[in-house]
C-alpha cells in the first residue's frame, strides 16, 4: 500500500497539461508548427481528487449554481426588454377636450340624434352632445341604471333602461316632453320577480326582444312596437293640455341644482299619460336536449316536420335510447381518465339574437309585404347549441313558435355578429373557424379558422374602406359583397379578416398576443365611423390607443389630464359617437373634492373629439373618394361585380386586337425580308 508521501510526489511529477494524441518530435523549423492543436490538450486540476464534494453539498453546489444562472437570464431578459422599450417609438398622447362632471357614479352610456344618455343613480341623465351641457334628469327609480339603449325613431327618441332589479322600462322622447310605458316584466310579489339578462332594440324601433330569467327558465320575449300609435297618443296630449297644466307640470319638476343646466330647453316629463303596451308577437325556449326517438318508422319523422319548419335543429330524427345509451357507455369507457373528478355546474344558457332585413337568403311568403327597412326575421343562437334559428316576425302570440329556418354548423356557436347595415352576418364557432355571410345577396363569402390557440370573444365590423395614396379613404358609393372586420380573441390578440365575393377571405394578425406584459392585453376594442379603417383598443392597464388597421400601426394614444393607477382589471366604459367625431369615456379613478370635513367624490366622463387633434384633423374631414375616381380604375376592387367583368373582357378584347396587329406586322416584315433575299440572289 502506497504512502501519502509517495502519491503527493508522483502528483508533483505529473505535467500541468495532458496530450489527448500520441506524441511526436516537433520539427526544428517554429513555422513548421501547427498553429490549431491547442484543442488538442486538456488541463487537469492536480487537486480534482481531493476538492470533489460529498453529498449532499455537490447538490447543493448545483442548486446555488443554477439559481445563479436563471438570475443571470432574467437580469439579461430585463435589460433588452429595457432597452427596447426605450427604442420603441412612443405615440403622440393626447388630453381629454372637455370633462363632464358628475357627482355620482355613471354605469352606462348611449347615443342619439344630438343627445347623450348616461344612466346613473336611480335614473339617466340627457346631455347635449355637441356642447356637453346638462339639459334633463330623470330619477324617478329606486335604483340604479345598469344598462341603457337608445334608438332613433326619426323624430323621436326610444329610451329603453334596466335597472339593478332587472326591471325593463320604456320611455318615449318626444320633442319638450318625455313619456314613459308600463313597465314590460314588473310584479307587484318580489320574489316571483323576472329578471332582464339581456335586450335588443330593432334599427328604426320597430321590434324589441328581451332576454328572461325567472323561476328556473330562460327564455327570450319578442315583442312588436306601436310606433304610430305612440306619436297619435303624444299629439293628442299636446293638443289636450291646456296652459295652466303645462305650468302646474313645470313647477312640479324636481330641481337640479348644476351650474351648466340648458336654460333654454325645457323638458316636460307627462308621467300622468301611460303609453300603449309593446304588443307580445313570440316567446322562444331554449331548444330541447337530444333525446331518444318516440317514432317507430321514417315516414312518422318525415310527417312531423311541416314545411320543412325545424328541418336541421335535430330534435325530429330516428335514434333510439338504446343507441344514445350505447354512445355515452362507449365515450365514458374510453375517456374516464380525463372524466374522473368533480363536474363543473352548467352555466345559464344564454341567447345571442339579432333582427335582420329582407334578403336573398331569407325568403318570405308573397302575401307578406314588408315595408323597406323594417326586419322581417330574428336570427337567434343559444350557448352550447350548433344551430342559428331563423324566426319570422310577422306572427302573432297564438301562432306556434317554430323556426322557419335553421343553419348548423360544425360546432357550437361561441360569438355571432351582424353588421350596422344588416348585409352581413359573422358566426365564430367554439373551435375557432368563422363563416361570413353575404345576407344582402344570398350567399357565404367564405369560412377562415383563426390561428392554431385562437378563440374569438367578439366581433366588429369596419365600413369598407379602400386606401389611397396612403390614406384610407371611404368610397363615395356603397360597395358590394366586400367587408371588412376586426376580431378580438380570448388570448388578447387582434386580427384583421377581410372577404369579398371573387376571392376568398384572409386573416392578418394586428397585435399578438401579449408574452411578457400582461397588463398591456386588449380588454375591448371599438370601431371609429368617422376615420376610416380606425380602431380604438382599450388595454387593461388603462390606456386607450388609436390603431390604423390597413398598416397594424398605432397613430396616437389618448389619456386622462391625471395619472391613475386601476386596482382591477380594467373594463371600460365608454361610446362612440360618428357625428360628431368622438367617443366619451367614463373615469374610473373617482377623486375627492372639497375640504376634509365636506369632502365629495368627484366623477367624470372625458370627451375626446377627434376633430380638435391635429393628426386626425384632415383624416375625418377628407375621407371620401369620388366616384369619379372609381371610375377612372383608380380602385376597381370597389367596383361592383358587372362593371369590373365588362372591363375584364374589354381589356382583354383590347389585348387581342393588340395581339393581332403586332402579329401582321410581324409577318409583313419576314415578306420585305424574303423579297430583299430574292433581289439580292437576282442580282448575283
Amino acid at each position: 500500500m502506497s504512502s501519502p508521501k509517495r502519491n503527493q510526489a508522483q502528483k508533483m511529477r505529473l505535467c500541468l497539461s495532458t496530450r489527448k494524441v500520441p506524441l511526436e518530435v516537433p520539427s526544428p523549423t517554429e513555422k513548421d508548427w501547427p498553429t490549431d492543436d491547442d484543442g488538442d490538450y486538456v488541463f487537469m486540476d492536480l487537486d480534482q481528487g481531493l476538492d470533489s464534494l460529498p453529498q449532499p453539498y455537490r447538490m447543493i453546489n448545483k442548486l446555488v449554481n443554477l439559481l445563479f444562472d436563471r438570475s443571470w437570464e432574467i437580469i439579461e431578459g430585463r435589460d433588452t426588454s429595457r432597452e427596447a422599450e426605450s427604442s420603441r417609438i412612443q405615440p403622440t398622447v393626447y388630453p381629454p377636450v372637455g370633462e363632464i362632471q358628475l357627482t355620482k357614479r355613471p354605469n352606462c352610456m348611449a347615443i342619439s340624434q344630438d343627445f347623450l344618455f348616461i344612466g346613473g343613480a336611480k335614473g339617466f341623465s340627457i346631455y347635449n352632445l355637441y356642447s356637453a351641457k346638462l339639459i334633463y334628469v330623470w330619477d324617478k327609480l329606486k335604483v340604479d341604471v345598469t344598462s341603457i339603449c337608445a334608438t332613433d325613431l326619426g323624430t323621436e327618441i326610444l329610451i329603453a333602461l334596466v335597472d339593478e332589479m332587472g326591471i325593463i322600462k320604456l320611455l318615449y322622447f318626444c320633442k319638450d316632453g318625455l313619456f314613459v310605458s308600463k313597465a314590460i316584466n314588473e310584479v307587484d310579489d318580489a320574489s316571483k320577480q323576472i329578471t332582464c339578462m339581456k335586450m335588443e332594440i330593432s334599427q328604426g324601433g320597430d321590434f324589441a326582444a328581451f332576454l328572461l330569467q325567472g323561476a328556473g327558465e330562460v327564455w327570450l320575449d319578442v315583442y312588436k312596437l306601436p310606433k304610430e300609435t305612440w306619436l297619435r297618443e303624444v299629439e293628442h296630449s299636446q293638443l289636450t293640455s291646456n296652459s295652466k297644466k303645462k305650468v302646474k307640470q313645470l313647477n312640479t319638476l324636481d330641481p337640479i341644482s348644476t351650474d351648466n343646466l340648458e336654460t333654454d330647453t325645457n323638458i316636460c316629463f307627462k308621467g300622468d299619460i301611460k303609453l300603449s303596451l309593446p304588443v307580445h308577437i313570440m316567446k322562444i325556449k331554449p331548444p330541447k336536449p337530444i333525446t331518444g326517438t318516440t317514432f317507430k318508422s321514417p315516414l312518422e319523422v318525415f310527417a312531423k316536420v311541416e314545411d320543412c319548419y325545424g328541418l336541421g335543429s335535430g330534435q325530429n330524427h330516428f335514434i333510439k335510447e338504446s343507441q344514445w345509451e350505447q354512445q355515452a357507455e362507449i365515450f365514458n369507457a374510453s375517456y374516464k381518465k380525463y372524466l374522473d373528478g368533480a363536474w363543473e355546474e352548467e352555466p345559464t344558457s344564454m341567447a345571442t339574437f339579432h333582427f335582420l332585413l329582407p334578403s336573398s337568403v331569407i325568403a318570405m311568403p308573397t302575401e307578406v309585404k314588408n315595408p323597406s327597412g323594417v326586419p322581417c326575421v330574428l336570427g337567434v343562437h343559444w350557448t352550447g347549441s350548433h344551430n342559428f334559428f331563423l324566426y319570422s316576425l310577422n306572427r302573432n302570440l297564438k301562432d306556434k313558435v317554430d323556426p322557419e329556418g335553421v343553419w348548423p354548423c360544425a360546432a357550437p356557436i361561441a360569438v355571432s355578429q351582424l353588421s350596422c347595415s344588416s348585409s352581413y352576418l359573422v358566426l365564430a364557432c367554439e373551435d375557432g373557424v368563422l363563416t361570413l355571410w353575404d345576407l344582402a345577396e344570398g350567399f357565404p363569402l367564405g369560412v377562415i379558422a383563426l390561428p392554431e390557440g385562437c378563440f374569438c370573444q367578439s366581433i366588429h365590423f369596419l365600413k369598407y374602406f379602400l386606401v389611397r395614396k396612403g390614406q384610407n379613404m371611404y368610397p363615395e358609393d356603397p360597395v358590394r359583397s366586400q367587408m371588412k372586420c376586426v376580431v378580438l380573441c380570448t388570448d388578447a390578440s387582434l386580427h384583421l379578416v377581410e372577404a369579398n365575393r371573387t376571392h376568398g377571405p384572409t386573416i392578418r394578425a394586428l397585435v399578438e398576443r401579449p408574452g411578457k406584459h400582461l397588463d398591456e392585453a386588449i380588454c375591448a376594442v371599438a370601431p371609429v365611423p368617422a376615420l376610416p379603417g380606425m380602431v380604438l383598443i382599450f388595454s387593461k392597464n388603462g390606456s386607450v390607443c388609436l390603431m390604423d388597421v390597413a398598416k397594424g400601426e398605432v397613430i396616437c394614444a389618448f389619456a386622462a389630464p391625471k395619472s391613475f393607477h386601476l386596482k382591477v382589471p380594467w373594463k371600460p366604459v365608454f361610446i362612440v359617437s360618428s357625428q360628431p367625431p368622438c367617443f366619451l369615456l367614463r373615469d374610473d379613478c373617482p377623486h375627492e373634492t372639497g375640504s376634509a370635513d365636506d369632502a365629495e367624490i368627484q366623477n367624470s366622463i372625458f370627451y375626446f373629439n377627434f376633430e380638435d387633434y391635429p393628426l386626425l384633423e384632415n383624416i375625418s374631414k377628407n375621407c371620401t373618394i369620388p366616384q369619379s375616381d372609381l371610375d377612372n380604375m383608380a380602385f376597381p376592387q370597389a367596383l361592383p361585380l358587372e362593371i369590373r367583368c365588362e372591363r375584364f373582357l374589354q381589356k382583354s378584347f383590347q389585348q387581342l386586337e393588340n395581339n393581332q396587329v403586332k402579329e401582321q406586322e410581324h409577318w409583313a416584315r419576314l415578306r420585305r425580308y424574303s423579297l430583299f433575299l430574292q433581289r439580292e440572289n437576282f442580282k448575283k
